[in-house]
């Protein structure tokens, strides 16, 4: 009776298929419930044989982050059948507007997403990534955040509105259009705030005349980190003048990205003037009432450039 020869290479092979399975247990761990594998895949995020990469891990944990702050959003809105809407603005490959569809839409069964996003390649990718998962209330427009404000595709009325790393001015489009979609809740995480350190170099030398406090941005460096910080302390003022209850935190750790700023606001109806007079004496003391005050249309004339 023959014996039966022993593969001399079984224990590499079985070793080998417990690290993949190890592995591919750690990236499980790593994802929410109930997140599809293929979602993840079609947006590499995962590679083809289910890993993740540190800088897919990245974005994962910004955008699963950021979910912890939209979906108690989303599930109050949620209540009494109602079917909430939210618009991602500067929504590059929709990460998050995808994830939150296959986290929160799907199960609800209810609701809409909204991508709106200027380069038309990207519309397009999503459009098709969309109808390939049937993921059939999730719409896309090849529009700037500015031009969706006046948008006829989109509906008057729209319940929340994010901005992941929207880039400078951007931002503030998205809480104009916000403002005039009268939502309930923004979810804003700005990125490259230029304007207002634009504004401060050009009256630079008048101001170093005028007052101690041009110290804070005479060097370079400090003019775009000042300016970077004025436009979001701007930003919560306005949207607390136009009723708006404001948290700002971190988004992740700053190892993970260095534009970390969250500001969450929750509509409530309590427009706070001493926000708005706020908000003018600090154009006014940067020397930003010319250049800024077009920012706030929301707010009285009299109120942000008063005589």
């Amino acid at each position: 009776m023959a014996t039966k020869q022993k593969n001399p290479h079984a224990p590499d092979v079985q070793k080998h298929a417990s690290k993949a399975e190890a592995a591919k247990a750690a990236v499980l761990a790593e994802l929410r419930p109930g997140q599809s594998i293929e979602l993840l895949k079609e947006l590499h995020i995962l590679t083809r044989e289910g890993q993740l990469n540190q800088d897919s891990r990245r974005k994962l944990k910004q955008v699963y982050h950021l979910y912890q702050f939209i979906e108690p959003l989303l599930t109050e809105l949620a209540a009494n059948d109602h079917a909430p809407t939210l618009a991602d603005h500067g929504a590059g490959k929709s990460y998050l507007g995808f994830i939150l569809y296959d986290l929160f839409f799907k199960q609800l069964g209810r609701g809409e997403i909204y991508g709106i996003e200027w380069r038309a390649e990207l519309v397009e990718r999503s459009r098709e990534l969309a109808k390939q998962l049937t993921f059939g209330r999730m719409k896309f427009f090849n529009l700037s955040v500015a031009a969706s404000t006046q948008s006829q595709e989109l509906p008057e009325q729209i319940d929340v509105i994010t901005a992941l790393h929207a880039c400078d001015t951007a931002t503030d489009d998205a809480i104009a259009f916000g403002l005039e979609k009268k939502a309930k809740a923004m979810v804003l995480v700005p990125c490259c705030q230029a304007e207002v350190a634009a504004c401060l170099r050009q009256g630079k030398a008048l101001q170093l005349t005028r007052t101690p406090l041009a110290e804070l941005w005479r060097h370079p460096i400090h003019t775009r980190e000042l300016g970077s910080q004025i436009t979001n302390v701007l930003r919560c003022l306005y949207l607390e003048a136009s009723g708006y209850q404001v948290t700002v935190t971190e988004l992740v750790g700053w190892e993970h990205s260095m534009k970390n700023e969250l500001i969450l606001a929750r509509y409530t109806g309590q427009k706070k003037r001493s926000a708005a007079e706020r908000l003018a004496a600090i154009l006014k003391e940067f020397g930003l009432q010319d250049s800024m005050a077009h920012r706030f249309a929301q707010l009285p004339a009299s109120v942000v450039s008063p005589e």
